[in-house]
């Protein structure tokens, strides 16, 4: 299944849910116009984002993050990639 890591800062004053709506909400539009191809791929399945989603607040800092997501870059490297 196909997934995405984020490392985002969000400000106490706004709410996790609302940032990931906004994600959610705008970014279609712009996958869709940078890569034509994906119209297929997903766009046509009902979208390309699922309705849940999972966050996790911890107290690592960014360098720790970082080398995390990085990490999960290179275990990933074996399933299949898209072509940009």
């Amino acid at each position: 299944m196909d997934h995405v890591h984020m490392v985002i800062v969000i400000p106490p004053r706004y709410a996790v849910a609302r940032v990931v709506q906004y994600i959610k909400s705008q970014s279609p539009k712009a996958l869709k116009a940078k890569f034509p191809f994906l119209q297929e791929a997903y766009f046509s399945r009902g979208g390309i984002w699922s309705r849940g989603y999972c966050v996790s607040c911890i107290g690592l800092d960014e360098k720790e993050i970082l080398a995390y997501v990085e990490h999960q870059e290179k275990e990933d490297k074996g399933q299949l990639q898209l072509a940009f």
